[in-house]
């Protein structure tokens, strides 16, 4: 079982229009909702996958009874293609993010509310479940922002209570949560470049994820944007590498790349062949039409196409 951990979920919300032009009335040809956050994108592509999934996290108010209906909840056990729900309901409304994709352009223009305030009751009730959780998780994402009333070092405090249940976990997120985090000693952080460079003052990827390592973090997967990804591992350092750029909607592409992670880890696959699936996965989101779906027949065209390439060390 897989679990990913999603604080402040949101239902997403895209809109399709033949052109956005500033100042102006545009008229949407497709909505699509879906339940969202990173963790939920990325627990819904590893059942996908094939692999049992629970979603934990936090959903109140009437955007999280809609975004809980939209998930299902596959019972105990759960279902392939469908993750086990086992969000937290709290007082406040979960948020809401809207993407407008210029159809002409392939563009995306993207609106994140902020999210609820979690109540210390609220946390400590989270965090009794994330514990009941730990004990049967072969894996444990940790993905996105973190929601007001959330303390900064609450990644770092999950980090923790998953390596003492022995359970290995990935961290995505940025900022003073991403410095914390890696201070706490994750097996895997994925950052993009910019957050790399924030988290260590350097904008050399290579560089910058050789810094993130000796700051903690076991593995230091850094998302390169169209030009694949960077994996700098206790074991050696790749690049894996998208065979053509693509044009679409990259909401959720860097969130199927962590599905692609966390299910070669727990498959036990060697570093080339998990980068790979991520690379391809990442490639296949952009394609979907909606956010936190995936091209399944792209992905397959995809994978034996992705470039992985060995690159020397520090």
């Amino acid at each position: 079982m897989i679990v990913t951990v999603t604080l402040n979920a949101a239902l997403d919300i895209t809109y399709r229009t033949p052109a956005l032009v500033p100042h102006t009335t545009h008229r949407v040809s497709d909505v699509a909702e879906r339940p969202g956050g990173k963790g939920l994108n990325v627990a819904r592509v590893l059942s996908a996958l094939g692999h049992e999934t629970v979603v934990t996290g936090f959903a109140g108010g009437r955007t999280g009874d809609v975004l809980r209906e939209l998930l299902g909840n596959s019972g105990p056990g759960g279902s392939r293609g469908r993750p086990v729900d086992a969000l937290v309901p709290i007082s406040g409304s979960t948020r809401r993010t809207l993407a407008v994709v210029d159809e002409a352009s392939g563009d995306t223009t993207q609106l994140n509310e902020p999210g609820p305030t979690v109540s210390p009751s609220e946390w400590s009730a989270f965090l009794g479940a994330y514990e009941r959780l730990l004990t049967g998780a072969d894996a444990v994402a940790l993905c996105g922002s973190l929601p007001p009333g959330i303390h900064v070092g609450a990644y770092a405090e999950l980090i923790r209570r998953a390596r003492a249940a022995v359970v290995p976990v990935l961290l995505d997120t940025s900022g003073e949560p991403l410095r914390r985090g890696v201070a706490a000693r994750p097996d895997l952080v994925k950052p993009n470049t910019d957050e790399l460079a924030r988290l260590t003052g350097s904008r050399e990827p290579l560089r910058a994820a050789h810094d993130a390592r000796r700051r903690g973090a076991h593995a230091v997967i850094a998302s390169l944007g169209p030009d694949g990804i960077l994996a700098v591992t206790p074991d050696g350092v790749w690049q894996a590498t998208p065979p053509a750029p693509v044009k679409g909607n990259p909401t959720g592409a860097g969130d199927s790349a962590v599905a692609g992670l966390l299910s070669g880890l727990v498959e036990r696959l060697p570093w080339p062949a998990r980068l790979a699936r991520a690379v391809a996965l990442a490639t296949a989101t952009v394609l979907a039409p909606a956010a936190g779906e995936f091209d399944a027949e792209a992905y397959e065209e995809l994978l034996p196409r992705v470039a992985v390439t060995e690159q020397p060390g520090p």
